[in-house]
């Protein structure tokens, strides 16, 4: 059962299916993109615990899969008291559904570096973690996803805006907002971590990725890290993972600054910068990794086969249903390309519609292949 069902589950379910498994995608609205490939689907609120039950009660699924933050994590160990396994964990469901207590995991119980940071949840205390935190700082909702309610915090005229942004576009149904000190960092990256059931953790060359209003646009792989933060990178990783428990991949994100490296946020699933995997840079796309390692299936070792970089496909424009694309044909003349539709019912502004590939061999110039991805994605109109 796969407990949200966006692109990223789409995917996933792709590679369950190539695997002979029977899948149930379940969203709060119908016509999803993992509802399109699955063998069943529910539509849910699924911060309704009752009907999290019952949806579970009715399937009796071996295999709970969350893939968004806007669930009742906390009847997850009631789940695996009933021997359903919930990938990763319940527990890693919880903690990273949550930022609040997933900071406060790797900051004060790990020892991990972070960025300094304050909660609040009222206004005069948002206000004081702003000055303690200082100016720029960013503000996020402690449950989101792809940048929803997050801002940075430039001056005092952008305090109200920032309060009511992550106050109010987040998931669940938590007021409590984080406040972030804001690090001037070079490179963001994703280190794709895959826990095993039967086998040493893995991880995927590091992805480097760009974000605008808080969402990413681009990312690339592999990137150029040092092989001292890429240690350190993957010791942080193995770390979180080990006390979180549970097996599957995890989009584990750092910031690569001037001072090192900063742990970011971790999220214990297909990581939307990992759709870079789409294009065959790795033996193994993140799905697949995904999928084999919820199955108990070995993986062997992760391997880079190509240089590559994906480019998302945004609508620009609120509300159209069954939405249409041209330029396809255009896009496709591109060599060494690709383009994959999501299939989403609906649009909304900056939303997420599709992605552009590139790729070359291994040793390819990156930045041509982030240009000539952006070029395809330019193609596509979302209408």
């Amino acid at each position: 059962m796969l407990l949200g069902s966006g692109e990223l589950g789409k995917e996933f379910v792709i590679a369950l299916k190539r695997l002979g498994q029977y899948v149930v995608a379940v969203d709060n609205y119908d016509n999803a993109p993992a509802m399109q490939v699955a063998d069943e689907r529910e539509v849910i609120n699924m911060l309704d615990g009752e009907a999290l039950d019952a949806l579970v009660a009715k399937h009796k699924p071996d295999i709970i899969v969350p893939e968004i933050e806007a669930i009742r994590t906390e009847r997850f160990y009631d789940y695996e008291k009933q021997n359903i396994q919930v990938v990763p964990s319940a527990r890693a469901a919880n903690f990273t559904m949550d930022r609040q207590a997933i900071r406060d995991l790797t900051s004060r119980e790990l020892g991990l570096k972070t960025a300094k940071y304050s909660y609040a949840s009222n206004y005069d205390d948002f206000i004081e973690a702003v000055k303690e935190i200082g100016m720029p700082c960013v503000v996020k909702p402690l449950m989101s996803s792809s940048g929803k309610g997050q801002s940075t915090i430039k001056s005092e005229t952008d305090i109200d805006v920032a309060w009511h942004s992550a106050t109010t576009k987040g998931r669940g149904d938590k007021q409590t907002v984080i406040v972030e000190q804001f690090i001037k960092f070079d490179t963001e990256i994703t280190l794709l971590t895959v826990t095993q059931k039967d086998g040493e953790t893995l991880f995927c060359p590091p992805i480097g990725h760009r974000q605008e209003r808080g969402d990413y646009q681009e990312s690339w792989q592999p990137a150029l890290v040092t092989q001292a933060h890429l240690k350190e990178m993957q010791h942080m990783a193995e770390e979180v993972t080990k006390s979180l428990t549970g097996f599957g991949i995890w989009g584990v994100e750092f910031f690569l600054a001037d001072d090192g490296v900063y742990f970011s946020e971790l999220s214990p699933r297909p990581h939307d910068t990992g759709m870079v995997t789409l294009a065959g840079s790795q033996n193994y796309s993140e799905f697949e990794l995904h999928a084999r390692a919820v199955l108990g299936l070995p993986i062997p070792q992760i391997k880079l086969e190509k240089a590559a970089a994906s480019a998302v496909i945004l609508a620009m424009h609120e509300g159209t249903t069954s939405p249409t694309y041209t330029g396809l044909i255009e896009a496709a003349a591109f060599p060494d390309t690709d383009v994959k539709i999501f299939g989403k019912p609906t649009t909304r502004m900056y939303r997420r519609m599709g992605v552009a590939l590139a790729y070359g061999k291994p040793d390819a110039d990156i930045n041509l292949l982030r240009k000539k991805a952006k070029e395809v994605a330019d193609c596509v109109e979302v209408g």
